[in-house]
């Protein structure tokens, strides 16, 4: 009995890949149905609600921390980054206040490396070489949001850029407007936000028929919003782990190797697209280099390209969204990454930064194992609920 439920579960998780595809496909319908409710949800909250998540964020810190701890607390970076494009693309969050809420995001999805290297730890040579793996991630992320935060900050103070943008927000309201083809704050429609807003639009109605159109509906609008974003995403990681994934560590094993750190960073864009979150690559190369197959060096690009490759989760979001703003922000968190990447790894100086660090905080580790979970906790709780809390 017991084997031919065994056999049943197996069959089950052996679908056709065609079938497959068109489950992805039809999440990420889903997700972008979710986005839209987002929208709905926060426009049903009203105007104070909307005054209150402003305020909220005024601080860039205060975002900055905001971000991550959003992101930790979700434990996704597409959540988060999908979430911020919805308010850009609502007209209620403006851009310049979630570009560090973005940069924070980044910080925040670098929690999942750091927890995934925790399956070694009672291997020390191994959790040394997976806790080095997943901290670097963390180390590259904040130099990055340290060069380019504060850049962003002081050219949005210094340079005369329209509507006091920084040189990232403005970039990337340029290319809105090149991709779009229409001003910026200036609602737009096209086909598949037509799509996407009938079934939208019939849970709208579904809720305003049950409960009087206010921060009750549009609270729920919200949490089922949120819901399909969640169960759409997990869909989609879950299908494509199914279809691609077994190739991938080939892929990474074959190539990387020999093709030095500008081939490492194609193939973390390209599994990353693929796979459509940076999770299933980290998760994977933290284990890879824990056994020694991959050197910390050699996932270093690998990671580095995941960041770039995420990115285009919060650029599909922004096809859900009416304002183009929701594509500015989206187009922001990829221009930041492939900055962050432009400016800090073709210089070796610069990029063996985070692998001194992180080997010598894995080491310290292995001798310490408090110091993990002061470092997990401080990190990526204590601190940016701190930042929030003092800051906003």
């Amino acid at each position: 009995m017991t084997s031919d439920h065994s056999a049943l579960s197996a069959r089950r998780r052996r679908l056709p890949p065609v079938l497959r595809g068109l489950l992805v496909a039809l999440a990420l319908y889903g997700f972008l149905v979710g986005v839209s409710l987002l929208e709905s949800g926060i426009a049903a909250m009203g105007e104070g609600f909307q005054e209150g998540l402003l305020e909220s964020v005024s601080n860039p810190l205060a975002g900055l921390f905001a971000g991550i701890l959003a992101t930790v607390l979700v434990q996704s970076s597409s959540v988060s980054t999908s979430t911020i494009v919805g308010l850009v693309g609502a007209g209620t969050l403006p851009v310049g206040f979630a570009v560090p809420m973005i940069m924070g995001a980044n910080i925040g999805t670098t929690v999942t490396n750091t927890l995934a290297s925790l399956g070694s730890l009672r291997r020390p040579d191994q959790f040394r070489r997976a806790f080095s793996a997943a901290t670097m991630h963390d180390f590259f992320n904040l130099m990055a949001v340290g060069l380019l935060l504060p850049l962003e900050l002081l050219s949005a103070r210094l340079l005369d850029l329209p509507d006091d943008k920084g040189v990232l927000a403005f970039l990337a309201t340029r290319l809105t407007e090149v991709l779009r083809g229409t001003e910026i704050s200036e609602p737009g429609t096209s086909p598949l936000r037509e799509v996407v807003r009938t079934p939208a639009g019939w849970i709208s109605d579904a809720v305003e028929g049950a409960i009087a159109l206010g921060p009750l509906a549009g609270a729920l609008l919200l949490a089922v919003g949120l819901g399909l974003i969640f169960a759409a995403l997990a869909t989609v990681t879950k299908n494509m782990r199914e279809l691609v994934a077994g190739s991938v560590e080939r892929v990474m094993n074959r190539v990387v190797g020999r093709g030095g750190g500008l081939v490492g960073i194609l193939v973390g864009i390209v599994v990353t697209v693929a796979v459509q979150t940076s999770t299933i690559t980290t998760s994977i190369l933290v284990p890879l280099v824990a056994a020694g197959i991959l050197t910390v060096r050699n996932a270093f690009p690998i990671t580095l390209g995941a960041n770039v490759g995420t990115t285009l989760t919060a650029l599909m979001a922004s096809l859900a969204v009416v304002h183009p703003e929701g594509l500015t922000i989206a187009l922001v968190h990829t221009l930041f990454n492939v900055a962050a990447i432009s400016l800090l790894y073709p210089v070796p100086q610069l990029r063996a930064i985070p692998l001194r660090i992180a080997d010598r905080l894995a080491r310290e580790a292995v001798e310490r194992r408090s110091l993990v979970a002061a470092y997990i906790l401080g990190m990526f709780v204590v601190i940016p609920v701190l930042g929030v809390l003092l800051l906003r």
